[in-house]
């Protein structure tokens, strides 16, 4: 019997919470129900789910039952009108509301990061043991894997006669290194993105590499061994960790949030009159051997464009690589690890290219003389907003086969959340 989806969105704080919403999407209900506090985060959520029913180009249709107020999550406990909750956030509880979703046989797709400190990776731990013994699907929000030059590299590393094997690599020069710069003050859906205080507080939101960090570290496990169940406490090997913050003055938060001065809760974070954020970490480890370096940057703004990603990946016959320059789409780069295979290289790539399944023709090879660029049409090509719904997509299509959903998926959460907690503790005790 088919069994509609039925959303429960509870508590949205964070604007991705609305994302998985751009979209209508075949096997959801268009009637979707809210449990919030009667604040300005929930204001702001609804807003963003009306302007994708009033927008002129495809507009969705969804119908929201709020029920908000002081006792909202004990409504939400008692009613349950639905089969399936977004989280998307304040990162500190997280991991208590997917516990209690989970042990009332309800599914989650959760935006990152679930836990924020590694002294809660126990509590991840019951939680995947409850949702399996509840039949609970738990989805996390990776929408990285759907950027067509992270899936292209994917491809390509795992062609042997191309790449050749993983390098071993050192922490100083890695074999896998992946870096991403995001920006605080951005538009989203076409507006100037408004942010809540506590984004700002790391004891409620996490340092950077607890939260973007999880992109990267998954990315790390979905390149050196993809589809492949990665055992956290022999196959990963923490070696090193760094944080520093980003100043952000007081006329700078206001453009941000909306607020006039600092609140109370930001005093432990502020020096001579700046807000100290901590936005920016490393973390060096190895994986399954193959040594590791990811990098989390925040800045204020980008004067020439939005959030950008790097990734190179070192074989013993290449090196594969995604450069994004601000205010440039993120491109695809291939180079012989000996120059002078550079020509057979070349041809390779051209091979494996022409190889891909038929919804993917029409790419081309640009060769550049050092290397080569991976030419990819603008049909392959989707916005970060579109990826929400290509995670919805795969939620929902999960939701309905859920003996479909890959053995290695649990496994590897409880492994990117190793990493990016420990890494977040090893920084904090170096410092």
């Amino acid at each position: 019997m088919f069994r509609l989806l039925r959303l429960m969105t509870l508590s949205p704080g964070h604007f991705h919470a609305a994302l998985v919403q751009k979209r209508a999407l075949h096997g959801v209900h268009h009637r979707t129900h809210v449990y919030a506090p009667l604040d300005a985060d929930t204001f702001a959520h609804l807003a963003r789910v009306a302007s994708f029913n009033n927008r002129p180009d495809r507009p969705t249709s969804w119908e929201i039952d709020l029920r908000a107020g002081p006792e909202y999550l004990a409504r939400f406990v008692q009613e349950q009108p639905g089969n399936a909750v977004v989280l998307s956030g304040r990162n500190r509880p997280k991991i208590d509301l997917m516990h209690l979703c989970a042990s009332n046989c309800l599914h989650v797709i959760a935006d990152k990061p679930w836990i924020i400190d590694h002294a809660d990776f126990p509590k991840l731990e019951a939680l995947l043991r409850e949702a399996e013994l509840r039949d609970a699907l738990l989805w996390d929000v990776l929408t990285e894997r759907f950027e067509i030059t992270n899936w292209l590299q994917r491809e390509l590393t795992r062609d042997a006669d191309l790449f050749g094997t993983w390098q071993v690599g050192t922490p100083s020069h890695p074999a896998l290194r992946l870096r991403s710069v995001h920006y605080l003050k951005k538009t989203v859906s076409g507006r100037p993105l408004v942010r809540p205080w506590w984004w700002f507080d790391p004891e409620i939101s996490g340092e950077a590499m607890a939260d973007v960090g999880t992109h990267l570290a998954d990315l790390s496990m979905w390149l050196i061994a993809p589809e492949q169940v990665i055992d956290y406490a022999t196959q990963v090997q923490m070696l090193a960790a760094d944080r520093s913050p980003l100043l952000l003055t007081q006329e700078q938060f206001g453009t941000l949030t909306g607020l006039a001065a600092f609140p109370p809760e930001l005093r432990p974070y502020l020096t001579e009159g700046n807000l100290y954020y901590a936005g920016n970490n490393s973390a060096t480890y190895t994986l399954r051997g193959v040594h590791v370096k990811l990098e989390t940057e925040w800045e204020y703004e980008s004067t020439v464009g939005g959030d950008t990603h790097e990734c190179v990946a070192r074989g013993t016959k290449a090196t594969i690589s995604v450069r994004q320059p601000p205010g440039a789409r993120p491109e695809l780069f291939v180079a012989a690890t000996d120059p002078a295979d550079h020509a057979q290289t070349v041809e390779r790539l051209r091979d494996r290219c022409d190889s891909l399944p038929r919804d993917f023709a029409g790419m081309s090879i640009l060769d550049l003389g050092t290397e080569a660029q991976v030419l990819i049409p603008d049909a392959w090509r989707a916005t970060h907003e579109d990826h929400f719904a290509a995670v919805m997509d795969e939620f929902v299509r999960y939701f309905h086969t859920p003996r479909a959903v890959p053995a290695w998926e649990r496994p590897n959460a409880l492994a990117r959340y190793y990493i990016t907690t420990k890494a977040v503790e090893m920084a904090r005790v170096r410092l």
